[in-house]
């Protein structure tokens, strides 16, 4: 039955959470792929037709013959499998896919906390051991592709815009956003969600663009069942929280931008010299995110973390490997350098609050300055920190939200 808990081998799949545990470790799947598997194994008594595996896990669009393709080994994969062995899922000439593997009935997952309405689609609890438990969702964005978001807390809401390298479930035991989620829930109901193309939501989707990004936050807004509440931006998530309070300001009441900016690498560039070194960072990039080079992806970290130690950028690049795929990684850098809301931004009505490191070496303080001086109503505040992403354990961490809770109460 569809929400059971199954063991097979050393793994363990929460069909209704969507998780799929090995050894105790949670294991990352593309969520299309996931679907896959769990129907596969909800119905393993049988060679489950492909057009079946379309309308269950794509619905009513066209895929190529590539995305089944793709997902079944995706699927595989994540359980130890391949098409050559096919010791888990099998492939029946001319009937199918069939889960093979002996698979136990361990126990129903948690109940799923019941939906608004049909569009949300299905709640699945979740959250750190000893804190408030968030529920993740599952909907649909206006272009077919699937977004998870995921409430956590109570009170009165904070809707926090979608950004690189995220994942709602695991962010909760890395130290790169656990503490941003307690700290940002602590009295109030935080709502967040993964970016498409990142996280839970679907990494493979129709479009990739920054006007994509606003629509989901629009979807997702929607989706909550959210009417007027203040909305937060970190890094290039504050361009799409600016974008949407233009597109919305009937229901932004105030907005928080992180080390965000208006403009991306490429768009910035003033010289030829800028422009050269923007390209050879994209470059750089493409390199090392393709590759899933090391050495690239610690050095990535470092720029993000600069105080860190160590063990926080190898923590970091670790993360980075379970948010998004390589070619993705790729596209967001690209679609970053190209960002551009500056012609906008002085529409932007409501009461703005800029937070940013002085030393941020990821987005120059130069870039705070020029949102503070785009949106009429906005005050500017310099922590003393390097770091793009604040850590928990430096003085500034506890100054930012010392001045969210301020901002957030006037």
């Amino acid at each position: 039955m569809q929400g059971e808990k199954y063991r097979f081998g050393e793994y363990e799949l929460e069909a209704g959470r969507h998780q799929l545990r090995r050894a105790g470790e949670l294991v990352h799947v593309e969520p299309r792929a996931m679907d896959l598997l769990c129907h596969l194994v909800e119905h393993r008594d049988r060679a489950v037709p492909k057009t079946e595996l379309l309308d269950e896990v794509w619905g009513d669009r066209f895929v190529s013959e590539a995305a089944i393709t793709t997902a079944l080994r995706t699927a595989r994969m994540a359980v130890g499998d391949n098409g050559t062995r096919q010791e888990l899922i099998r492939t029946v000439r001319r009937r199918g896919y069939q889960f093979v593997a002996p698979a136990t009935v361990i126990g129903p997952a948690p109940p799923a906390v019941a939906d608004r309405d049909a569009a949300r689609g299905p709640a699945l609890p979740d959250g750190p051991s000893g804190a408030d438990r968030q529920t993740i969702r599952f909907g649909r964005a206006r272009d077919g592709a699937r977004i998870a978001y995921a409430t956590v807390g109570s009170g009165p809401p904070l809707l926090k815009a979608a950004n690189w390298m995220t994942h709602l479930d695991l962010e909760w035991t890395t130290p790169v956003w656990s503490h941003w989620l307690g700290g940002l829930a602590r009295n109030r109901q935080l709502i967040r969600y993964d970016e498409r193309g990142c996280g839970l939501s679907d990494w493979t989707v129709p479009g990739f663009t920054f006007d994509d990004w606003v629509d989901d936050l629009d979807y997702v807004v929607d989706a909550a069942g959210l009417d007027r509440f203040p909305l937060l931006g970190v890094s290039q998530g504050g361009a799409v929280a600016m974008a949407y309070a233009v597109r919305r300001p009937e229901r932004v009441t105030r907005l928080i931008l992180a080390g965000a900016y208006a403009r991306g690498r490429q768009v910035r560039a003033k010289d030829e010299t800028e422009s050269g070194e923007a390209a050879l960072d994209l470059d750089l990039a493409r390199v090392g995110w393709m590759h899933q080079d090391p050495r690239f992806l610690r050095v990535f970290a470092s720029q993000f973390l600069p105080e860190a130690t160590s063990a926080d950028w190898d923590e970091f690049a670790a993360f980075q490997r379970q948010t998004t795929s390589p070619a993705n990684g790729v596209r967001f850098l690209e679609e970053f350098a190209r960002i551009d809301v500056s012609d906008i931004a002085h529409r932007v009505a409501c009461p703005t609050l800029i937070l940013h490191s002085r030393d941020d070496e990821r987005v120059p303080v130069s870039k705070a300055k020029e949102l503070a001086a785009l949106i009429p109503d906005s005050r500017l505040v310099l922590l003393k920190s390097g770091n793009h992403l604040l850590t928990a354990f430096e003085p500034a961490w506890d100054e930012f939200l010392s001045y969210v809770d301020a901002f957030l109460n006037e």
